[in-house]
């Protein structure tokens, strides 16, 4: 039993970490709990579909259809965490003000909480699948107390994914914001990087280098700290060179649409301020 509950917390840690990012950065939208919950439901149908179809999946492009289907999650995951981080950097100010006068009342846009939806259903997808996959294969080798195990490891997971959550929110509001749209950026980069490893198992990009350094004396994969680190920030003890160059122009990307977001916003709110008595645009 407590093999299985192992395994399914370590699965149900990597997805509850991420539900409590897009949680927290959503903070005070309304009707994110539909949004959120509704992306959970659909990761769960979804995971279940991959389970029933994984030997097709196995032998799909060459036998590395797991390993493209996996850094294809990851991959449409990125794209709309980096469109919600954009979209935030463009109305982070505007949702702050808006926090502060009205509590609950905020409204974000509606595309927006549309692609965090997604990614919640993404990340459920890819960790719920795996988990389902296990279970199948312990079942066939006759194993005992599945359902124990897997309540063990839902409920630790789920409870330490909701401690980071209520983390986040003690950050004070006016640096709340700044600091949810870092840890997307962060998750983003850490989705790409393991999104190359895939694909580098899958023999679709050149590896770069498999080993550039090994950590794993200081923090290992496999334990507690360095699994939350892989999910939130990329972490690997041993990276292959493909995966930082997956990170750093992850990172590159969101950065410098961030930047080009607060600027256009910037520019707009000067362009439609009211003239102050100089006839000169309000500061």
């Amino acid at each position: 039993m407590w093999a299985i509950a192992l395994l399914v917390f370590r699965e149900v840690l990597e997805a509850a970490l991420i539900v409590s990012v897009v949680a927290a950065a959503t903070r005070g939208v309304r009707q994110r709990g539909l949004f959120i919950g509704g992306g959970i439901a659909l990761g769960v149908v979804g995971a279940a579909f991959v389970a029933w179809s994984a030997d097709w999946l196995a032998a799909a492009v060459s036998g590395a259809g797991q390993e493209v289907f996996n850094a294809g999650v990851l991959l449409a995951a990125v794209l709309m965490i980096g469109w919600h981080v954009v979209w935030m950097s463009s109305h982070g100010r505007e949702l702050s003000r808006q926090m502060q006068a009205m509590g609950s009342a905020v409204k974000a846009g509606a595309s927006s909480m549309v692609m965090l939806l997604a990614v919640v259903a993404l990340a459920v997808l890819r960790e719920g699948s795996e988990i389902v996959l296990f279970l199948f294969g312990m079942r066939a080798g006759g194993a005992d107390h599945l359902w124990a195990g897997l309540s063990v490891g839902v409920v630790a997971g789920a409870a330490l994914g909701y401690a980071l959550y209520a983390g986040l929110l003690r950050i004070p509001l006016r640096h709340f914001f700044s600091a949810t749209n870092a840890m997307l950026v962060l998750l983003a980069a850490g989705l790409a990087s393991t999104a190359a490893r895939y694909l580098i198992q899958a023999n679709i990009v050149p590896a770069l280098g498999y080993r550039l350094w090994d950590s794993s004396w200081l923090l290992a994969n496999g334990s507690l700290p360095g699994q939350a680190a892989h999910v939130l920030v990329g972490y690997d003890a041993q990276p292959a060179g493909m995966q930082m160059l997956f990170f750093a122009s992850t990172l590159l990307l969101l950065w410098a649409g961030a930047r080009w977001a607060r600027g256009h916003a910037g520019a707009a709110v000067a362009k439609h301020a009211p003239p102050d008595g100089l006839g000169q645009p309000a500061q």
